[in-house]
């Protein structure tokens, strides 16, 4: 793998995000990172973390592919495979922890908001859903996983408006659950977290899960397409 990194040690599976670049999302990170929840499950973990180096997460999807998908179709194949791994993440019946020290932009952001818990180190850093700044839309998918995490009376700011946040102003709007100093305890953080996770009911917590967020998901999917098409025009 050259985008991440997956390791499993006591139950708990921790997928890196390192290309020693800016983490950016295209074919090979979205095979990459479904391999990696392929291995989640085989392994039968019972967390999942998700990480990536010092001061970067993920700056979202690859804008230097994103002009070579010439034809609406292909545009479309793209946002689907992107729209299935994020959802995928936000459906995952194991216990999910984004938790990292870094800048986490557009993708990166959703990637996190898909998470089940969000911890962020404190430093110098941006989180923001930056599309509608960039010319592009927030499909429904998107808006569905933002919203589980952003609370209801900052949509407009976070997303409509895409406010970039530090990581204390995103702490203080309860969109990130744990605000950590120092990059060496958010991990030792997100594994406490982890471990405390152990007491709940693996299949209990799958089919809740499930329960809580398949629905919507599903509608959200389906509207990709005409979303998308209705945008293009």
């Amino acid at each position: 793998m050259i985008k991440m990194h997956y390791t499993i040690e006591d139950k708990i599976a921790l997928i890196t995000l390192d290309d020693g670049k800016m983490n950016v999302m295209n074919w090979e990170f979205l095979q990459e990172l479904n391999d990696c929840l392929d291995r989640t499950l085989a392994d039968r973990a019972s967390v999942l973390i998700f990480t990536g180096r010092q001061g970067i997460f993920s700056a979202g999807l690859d804008l230097k592919l994103l002009p070579t998908l010439s034809t609406i179709d292909e545009q479309l194949t793209f946002q689907k495979t992107f729209a299935s791994a994020m959802l995928r993440v936000y459906m995952l019946p194991v216990p999910t922890i984004a938790a990292y020290t870094g800048h986490s932009i557009a993708g990166g952001a959703i990637l996190s908001y898909a998470c089940d818990r969000f911890v962020l180190g404190d430093g110098p850093y941006k989180i923001q859903i930056n599309e509608v700044a960039n010319k592009m839309i927030l499909t429904s998918w998107i808006s569905l996983i933002c919203r589980s995490s952003i609370p209801h009376q900052f949509w407009k700011e976070a997303m409509l408006h895409a406010r970039a946040y530090s990581p204390r102003e995103a702490f203080e709007r309860g969109i990130v659950d744990d605000l950590v100093d120092g990059e060496n305890k958010v991990m030792e953080t997100a594994k406490e977290l982890a471990r405390d996770l152990f007491r709940l009911h693996g299949p209990a917590y799958a089919f809740t899960k499930k329960l809580m967020r398949q629905e919507e998901a599903n509608k959200a999917l389906n509207y990709l397409e005409k979303e998308l098409r209705e945008w293009a025009k």
